[in-house]
């Protein structure tokens, strides 16, 4: 007998939760009891009483089942319990465990009672993929429908087309099981109805199950699962089974459940196709009444007919009528499913005979009101979905001797303890059975273990063993996978059910024994146990007939480790050696733990055959404890205590006398025979191969090596009754102390026992030993395979596999890889010191070096914290950005919160610009929230009023400024803010009031005293609103609601809503939009917000040529609508923010059709009325900058696009001429002349040339194509310079410079070059030059050579090109400083020339925040007035902006698409006042950035989490201009383009070293760039940051330690600190480096540790502190007593590691671990240690002294 144990009062949680529901089954109880008694104390009893009043029907309302917490559900990983309880209306899931009270998961109120709930998990397909994911559901059965229930949220109502008399859960949904109605009978001979149907989803149609019934050929014939006969009492998912019952036969059957094959046909045949049509007019044909809204052929007449031969086939997409509608819905809202089955639908079970004519065999129905044409498209059958395959049978005579209704009470599966599994029915079983005695018995599998003793129960009084002479016996009725004979028979053994405690599935199962119980009319006093239920793990509920319910659990087979290693690896031999072992631990007040071990080898060996009575070892292993196992299972211990009796028992036993005496030795004693009949006994050399193995795997383990010596005692007996001597020897030599005291040996006589034991063939007489294979491995030497044991060696395997690697000297990366498989740091703490040190030998060096692409295991494994939070960044990521997150300081001024900039990273920008305040500066300079300072002085002859015009005006001109702000603003807080989804987003104020000193009087421009332009705002806010959106980066958390919730309520601010949104697109978040948002805002017809969205969707969709978003820009541009289409009023601007869009999102495409429509539209003339009159630069501008998108850097292999001559057409477009005749479907358009503009047939060059000339140069984007560039060379006569433009001049320098992109240099040799010679030669007085025309063309060419050096070097900081720029813009500003040149030139050509080269400047310094730059920036934004004009402070706070781009972090690149950006937004001609779009739509000067790229490499120090220096080594790639070059660099710093450089290193000795290697791939750098630039780096020990210590003075390695000899004096354990943050060394130092009163008198202890410590910390190796401190332990421990040799292996490895390393060469020596002067002390010690043993024990106490003073 077993004891089981929990014993506690059960009574379901969903009971008590229903109490309190005011549902009407409670109701009704209350009326059947007194509320007094209801609510009694024993609430439980009470409401057990009041149900047995209640009818029969009411009583099954209650039901409920239990089962194991599901993972799923509760992301904890502690076991539970999950219950799902049913009463009336009411369903309640709850979960608990034993460690925390129940509590309600979920609860389910529904209108009818509820007839049935489960658990059961549907299938979901995925989108473009084979996988399914799985939702997990509760479902409850009502009479009309079932409720789905998701875990996610998600509810279904699926209606049943027929009353259900049982639903069932599967692996694939739920069976559906109709119940059998009298008018069934009416049905065709031969056609009865399907009885079981599935459905794989709620939202998928309910089909009918095929069966395919086991036949003797391979085609049995496939049916309808229609027999009314069969009911199923049993379904299990894993394995996918169902057990069924034929009610007539008495015999149970098992099917294999699948999915429906291409075999399975069952409407194949005539007759099949005849039942499919009954079937389908019986589930389709629905009787609509007179009131009925819904017709179902008209509902579903839209919908294709298949008709196929093999409708077997299944696939969603062949799925009739709903099934094609419910993978549609499934992604939508879930919602009422199966519309074909309406809630009062049933079976129509009226028929007329056969149709004569015979449709399909189509069947009429009398109440249907649908004719017969329209019935014929409803007589497609529905497609089986599941397939029942019979596996087994039971034979007809098994079932014969039964009563017929003798259906299985219980079906389960189970598993016994060598995990075979079987399926149990009846009333036998796996574990736990309820025997009709009323008696608890334990089994597995078949095997009969125990009877289970509950206390506090009584067995009952008496035997109902005669009265059942009929039952059968467990072996009958029990179905094995060895009878079965069936090949699907494989599936039902691939499952392993999780616990030894089979699972009932239903949900009120009771065993009939209780039936015979209740027969006999004699009350019992005593309770007893009625029946069983509700398994979950090893727990049980037992049901009393009082009605009282307890929950017990059955007993683990093992809690010692040693024991359950041992029953878990090595006794897959037979199952009753376990259960023999079962019943003896787990008797009634069983042993201690500390005896399990004892109690284990006493039964093992007596199963082996040993008499332990005999045995001097065995008979003394405990005493407590009977010896035999059979009295030890019936008696039982009463406690661990022991006594002053115990203390004179043991001193007088024959175990103390016999230890402390010679041992006596018998070896051939006829009493120590060994029994042949022992069930283990022809195992015994296989069971001590295997324990040897398990032997060997725990002396591996430093946490378990403790338990080899008790199995060393069982191994040297085993070993020495099979006369293995080497074996024994091993033993010996392992632990001679403890086998020296065994000399008795057992006799197995081999004659007889020849046939009965065979020795295995892997059992050599030589014994395999790890340490000794590890040993040989260290010298070199060939060796043997290791012999390894599945389940058993993992261990042994990972190390010998690591040692064998390593040893043969392969690559670092093998090493670290294999050791991270399964090895983790922890792991090698518990591994022996001389096994782990070449492990960490190769770890140490894989720290030194390691790749930057190693996972997170890997680099957790080598001690690299660094790149471990690098990889777990990288992981935990997966694209989004990790931000430094540092907070900004906190401001006291409260109109420095709403400047719009307090979002830069304070840290970052301190550390790059440490030395000045030029962020605050640049703050200052950008800021737009702030009153602007009036500072104008009152002469003595100005009136008042005439003073505040005066001031006004000045305001004015300081408005022109503060408008202009914004666009710099935005570059400079670029992607600087992640947003709180629950706040609107900050936009700072544009403030455009001002303060007059002294009195800081208010000036305002709304007096009316001067005249301000209208609409004077409306740009400026747009810029505002762009650059207060752009502040969002990229991974911040932005959605449709978002976006919409921060539209502002006054129409004032709808401008700034718009350029929101534009940044929005800029920075990728429109994409989250909504689509209907977008066509809201769109017909608004505000014209600001269809400028902004058209340009940020296209941005957003940036060359991806989607659909969506093209037909949404068509609609805009008429040139793209049919030329019949109705013409739509669409503001120019807002056309030509769509022209640019579509140059966007085809950008790179080379789109045909796009192309050419584009190239027309540069040439578009104006139309009649006003059509097209205004503004037409700015459109034919576009037109060409998108037709340069569309077709960049293509060059000359524009495919398909030969016919229009598109470089001939530009040209055209750029020097006059004849206009080319429109072709195609812009003919008509362009019929009618324009009444105002007379154009006549020739090109308007000063409309054409500037969108000409830059898609030229965009198409031939570095293509070097020297025809075309010739085109773009300015004219070499004067004649002919003076029909061009200065400012054409400036587009064609730059557009010429750009396609020769690889002879740009940067010096101004290079720039002066594109000066026509005639202009730097001497002039011919005789010439008529005029000066003007020479002024205005060269310093325009000058700047588009500027210009185009300014995006060659974009990002670059390249410092020949910069002087080279700050040369030239020097140069203009000496020119304009004298009022006689300037005024030949011309003020405004100059300032353009110079906002150009100051533009030029910045792309080039872009991201670094240049001083010089910086200075001219703000000596522009000081000038006001005169030719200052709006459109000039916006260049100069461009390029404030670029030069502090992102805060620092982010800097332009130079691909196509960076290029072709920044032309859109650096147009050489800027506004001349606010509201000024003729040449240029403003709105583009934002795509930018498009052009930024993060490329700041920031060090993170991982210790303390801060920014901090490291000096990095970058290394170019050679190019044709330079050799392969490495320079310095010290971080955080911008990084070149990536593309350039071939690996990034983290230099050292500061830092631990880290390489990138660019030339295999830039993804891992690219990505850390994205995340803000972050870089993890380590300091190494003793070193001080940069910040501290610049130049490395103040290092503690430098200054203290010289040599290792000084250091060891030298080093203090106070100064831990500043060398290591490990707290295991600093705890260390504290405790043991320090002089206390416990060791005062230890000194040379103290050095010691000391030099250990100091070795470690220096040499960062914190983990060989307990290798230096085992070592000298077990060095000690082998001058003393020497229980066991193990140190001495240890050290034996540990000197052959050190000699392998000399013989490699001396340069090995400093990678080893261990110090080349710890190591000869040490061995020195042991070799004094040995020869003191062999000289005698009169030299150990002078080992002792002797090592003591060495120390």
């Amino acid at each position: 007998m077993i004891a089981a144990g929990e014993l506690q009062s059960f009574v379901p949680f969903g009971r008590e939760h229903c109490r309190n529901h005011p549902n009407a089954f409670n109701l009704q109880l209350r009326e059947l009891q007194p509320a007094s008694e209801l609510w009694s104390s024993d609430g439980a009893a009470g409401l057990v009483g009041s149900l047995q009043e209640v009818s029969l029907q009411e009583r099954e309302r209650e039901c409920w089942q239990l089962r194991k917490g599901c993972k799923g559900v509760r992301e904890e990983d502690v076991e539970f319990e999950e219950e799902l309880y049913a009463a009336g209306t009411v369903v309640v899931w709850s979960q608990g465990s034993r460690t925390q009270a129940s509590n309600v998961y979920k609860a389910f109120t529904v209108d009818s009672p509820v007839q049935q709930a489960l658990w059961c998990t549907f299938a979901v397909p995925q989108n473009k993929t084979e996988e399914e994911e799985v939702e997990q559901t509760v479902c409850i059965v009502q009479s009309s429908c079932v409720n789905v229930h998701t875990v996610t949220g998600k509810d279904f109502i699926s209606p049943l087309p027929f009353q259900v008399s049982n639903v069932w859960a599967t692996k694939f949904g739920l069976l559906l099981e109709r119940k059998n109605t009298a008018t069934d009978s009416l049905s065709l001979p031969g056609e009865p109805l399907p009885t079981v149907f599935s459905m794989l989803h709620p939202l998928d149609e309910i089909a009918p199950v095929v069966c395919k019934p086991a036949g003797l050929f391979e085609g049995s014939h496939v049916q309808y699962a229609s027999d009314a006969t069969m009911k199923i009492v049993f379904s299990c998912c894993q394995p996918s089974v169902v057990v069924s019952y034929d009610t007539v036969q008495g015999i149970h059957s098992v099917w294999a459940l699948r999915k429906v094959t291409q075999d399975v046909n069952p409407v194949g045949t005539p007759l099949g196709l005849m039942a499919s049509g009954l079937l389908t007019s019986h589930l389709r044909n629905i009787s609509l009444g007179p009131g009925s809204p819904l017709h179902y052929s008209a509902l579903h007449s839209h919908q294709s007919r298949i008709m196929t031969s093999s409708p077997g086939f299944h696939s969603r997409v062949h799925s009739p009528s709903i099934s094609n509608m419910a993978a549609l819905s499934r992604a939508h809202s879930p919602g009422m499913a199966a519309p074909s089955f309406s809630g009062a639908a049933r079976f129509n079970t009226s028929f007329h005979s056969p149709s004569p004519r015979g449709h399909h065999g189509m069947i009429h129905s009398p109440n249907s009101t649908v004719n017969e044409t329209m019935l014929v498209p409803e007589m497609e059958p529905i497609i089986p979905d599941l397939c029942m395959e019979q596996l087994w049978s039971e034979t007809v005579t098994a079932g014969c001797h039964r009563d017929m209704s003798s259906q299985a009470c219980k079906v389960f599966l189970t598993s016994d303890l060598c995990e075979n599994r079987y399926l149990c029915f009846l009333n036998i079983g796996a574990m736990l059975v309820l025997e009709a005695c009323g008696s608890l018995v334990l089994y597995t599998g078949i095997t009969r273990v125990s009877k289970v003793f509950v206390p506090g129960l009584l067995s009952p009084t008496f035997s109902l063993t005669n009265h059942l002479s009929h039952l059968s016996t467990p072996v009958e009725n029990v179905s094995t996978p060895a009878n079965a004979g069936n090949r699907h028979l494989q599936r039902m053994d691939e499952a392993a059910m999780p616990s030894p405690v089979s699972e009932l599935r239903g949900p009120n199962i009771k065993h009939h024994e209780g039936s015979f119980l209740e027969d006999y009319t004699f009350q019992h006093a005593t309770p007893y146990i009625h029946a069983l239920r509700d398994p979950v793990c090893n727990r049980v509920t037992l049901e009393l007939n009082s009605g009282t319910m307890l929950r017990i659990s059955i007993p683990e087979i093992a809690t010692s480790e040693l024991v359950g290693l041992f029953n878990q690896k090595c006794l897959h031999v037979a199952v009753q050696v376990l259960v023999k072992w079962y019943n003896i631990y787990n008797a009634p007040g069983g042993p201690s733990s500390h005896a399990e071990w004892n109690l284990f080898v006493t039964c093992f060996m007596t199963l082996m055959g040993y008499n332990t009575e005999r045995l001097a070892w065995t008979r003394n292993l405990h005493f407590e404890v009977p010896l035999s196992p059979v009295i030890a299972a019936k008696k039982a211990r009463p406690s661990d205590g022991g006594s002053d009796e115990d203390l004179d028992y043991l001193l007088g036993s024959l175990y103390h006398r016999q230890m402390n005496s010679q041992p006596m030795s018998s070896p051939s004693s006829p009493s120590l025979k060994l029994d042949s009949s022992a069930p283990l006994f022809p195992h015994i050399p296989a069971l001590f191969y295997v324990l040897h193995l398990l032997y060997q795997e725990l002396q591996l383990d430093e946490l378990q090596r403790a338990r080899a010596s008790s199995l060393v005692c069982l191994l040297q007996q085993l070993a020495r009754d099979l006369q293995l001597d080497e074996y024994v020897d091993l033993y010996w030599r392992d632990y001679p102390s403890l086998i020296s005291g065994f000399t008795e040996s057992c006799v197995i006589d081999h004659g007889k026992t020849h046939f009965i034991m065979q020795r295995p063939s892997f059992l050599r007489a030589e014994p395999p030993c790890v340490l000794s294979w590890l040993s040989s491995c260290l010298r070199g030497e060939e060796n043997p395979p290791f012999p390894c044991l599945p389940g058993i060696s993992q261990r042994t395997r990972l190390l010998v596999l690591v040692s064998f690697i390593l040893y043969m000297g392969r690559t670092l990366n093998q090493v670290s890889y294999q050791c991270t498989t399964c090895f983790t740091l922890k792991d090698l703490e518990s591994v022996p010191f001389g096994v782990a040190l070449p492990i960490r030998e190769a770890i140490y060096r894989c720290r030194e070096q390691p790749c930057s692409d190693w996972s997170e295991e890997v680099c957790l494994l080598i001690g690299r914290q660094d790149l471990t939070k690098q990889a777990h960044t990288m992981t935990l990521a997966k694209g989004k950005a990790v931000s430094l997150s540092l907070e900004p300081p906190a401001t006291t001024e409260a109109d420095e919160e709403e400047d719009g900039m307090l979002d830069i990273i304070q840290e970052v920008t301190g550390l790059i610009w440490s030395q000045d305040l030029r962020v605050q500066e640049v703050r200052r300079l950008l800021q737009s929230s702030r009153p602007a300072r009036v500072s104008v002085v009152q002469l003595p002859e100005v009136s008042d009023h005439e003073y505040i015009e005066e001031k006004e005006n000045k305001l004015l001109q300081l408005c022109q400024r503060t408008m202009a702000l914004p666009v710099g603003r935005g570059l400079f807080t670029l992607f600087s803010y992640h947003p709180v989804p629950t706040e609107p987003l900050p936009v700072p104020k544009l403030n455009l009031t001002g303060r007059a000193p002294p009195r800081n009087t208010m000036v305002d421009l709304n007096s009316g005293n001067i005249d301000v332009p209208p609409n004077m705002t409306s740009w400026p806010s747009f810029h505002n609103g762009v650059a207060a959106g752009l502040k969002i980066a990229p991974a911040s958390q932005v959605d449709s609601a978002w976006i919409a919730y921060n539209k502002p309520k006054s129409p004032e601010l709808a401008n700034e809503y718009a350029g929101f949104l534009m940044a929005l697109g800029l920075n990728g978040h429109l994409t989250k939009l909504a689509t209907l948002n977008i066509h809201d805002y769109l017909t608004k017809g505000h014209e600001m917000t269809s400028i902004g969205l058209l340009l940020g969707v296209s941005s957003a969709k940036l060359g991806t040529m989607d659909m969506s978003i093209t037909r949404l820009l068509s609609i805009h541009i008429p040139a793209l609508l049919p030329p019949t289409s109705t013409e739509l009023d669409v503001p120019h601007n807002v056309q030509v923010a769509a022209v640019i869009g579509i140059g966007l999102v085809y950008q790179g495409t080379g789109h045909r059709h796009n192309a050419e429509v584009l190239l027309s539209e540069i040439g578009r003339p104006p139309g009649p009325e006003m059509e097209y009159c205004t503004d037409r630069e700015s459109y034919s501008l576009a037109a060409g900058l998108a037709l340069g998108m569309v077709c960049l850097g293509h060059g000359s292999n524009l495919i398909g696009m030969t016919d229009l001559n598109v470089p001939e057409q530009l040209y055209q477009y750029m020097v006059g001429g004849h206009r080319r005749a429109q072709a195609g479907a812009n003919r008509e358009r362009h019929k009618s002349p324009s009444y105002q503009i007379k154009e006549g047939d020739t090109i308007n060059v000063d409309v054409t040339c500037p969108g000409a000339t830059l898609a030229l140069a965009m198409i031939y984007l570095k293509t070097n194509n020297r025809s075309i560039a010739d085109w773009l060379k300015p004219p070499d006569t004067w004649f002919l310079l003076d029909f061009i433009k200065p400012e054409f001049l400036l587009l064609r320098t730059l557009a010429r410079c750009i396609i020769m992109w690889d002879e740009i240099l940067p010096n101004t040799e290079w720039v002066k070059s594109n000066i026509p010679q005639i202009m730097r030669g001497t002039f011919d007085p005789s010439e008529d030059i005029n000066m003007e025309t020479m002024a205005q063309a060269q310093d325009y060419i000058t700047a588009g050579a500027c210009m185009a050096l300014g995006l060659r070097f974009a990002g670059s900081a390249n410092s020949d090109a910069f002087d080279c720029l700050y040369e030239f813009a020097r140069s203009f500003m000496k020119i304009m400083s004298f009022a006689g040149t300037a005024a030949v030139t011309g003020y405004y050509n100059l300032q353009t020339g110079l906002s150009m080269i100051l533009l030029a400047m910045s792309m080039v310094m872009s991201g670094t925040g240049n001083l010089k730059v910086l200075q001219l920036c703000r000596f522009f934004h000081k000038r006001t007035g005169g030719e200052m004009n709006y459109g000039f402070h916006m260049a100069h706070h461009m390029a404030l902006g670029l030069l502090f781009l992102g805060g620092g972090r982010y800097t332009l690149s130079t691909s196509n698409s960076a290029i072709a950006a920044l032309l859109c937004a650096l147009y050489p001609h800027f506004p001349a006042h606010s509201t000024d779009n003729r040449y240029h739509l403003q709105a583009l000067r934002h795509l930018a950035v498009l052009a930024a790229e993060p490329r700041l490499l920031v060090p993170v120090d991982v210790d303390s989490l801060k920014p901090c220096y490291a000096l990095l080594e970058v290394t170019y790639k050679e190019t044709k201009w330079y050799d392969e070059t490495t320079v310095e660099l010290m971080a955080p710093t911008m990084l070149p383009e990536l593309h350039l450089l071939k690996r990034v290193k983290v230099k050292g000795p500061r830092y631990w070293e880290l390489s990138i290697d660019l030339s295999k791939e830039t993804q891992h750098l690219k990505s850390i760039l994205s995340r803000d630039g972050v870089l993890y780096v380590k300091l190494r020990a003793g070193q001080l940051p940069y910040k501290d210590d610049p130049q490395g003075w103040k290092s503690l390695l430098a200054s203290t330690v010289n040599h290792r000899n000084s250091g060891v004096r030298a080093f203090e354990p106070e100064s831990i600190s500043t060398f290591t943050s490990e707290p295991a060394l600093v705890s260390f130092a504290e405790f043991f480096c320090k002089t206390s009163e416990e060791i005062k008198h230890r000194d040379d202890t103290l050095v010691l540790f000391s030099a250990m410590l100091y070795e470690c910390v220096t040499q960062e190796c914190p983990e060989m502190l307990p290798t230096y401190i085992a070592v000298e332990r077990w060095v000690l421990c082998v001058g003393g007593d020497l229980l066991q040799t193990f140190p001495l292996w240890q050290m034996r490895l540990v000197v052959e590691l050190w000699d392998s390393r000399v013989l490699r060469g001396p340069a090995n020596r400093h990678n080893a671990l261990l110090t080349s002067e710890f190591l000869p002390v040490m061995k020195n010690m042991v070799d004094v240690a040995l020869d003191s043993w062999l000289k005698g024990e009169e030299g150990r106490d002078g080992w002792i002294k002797s090592a003591q003073s060495s120390n």
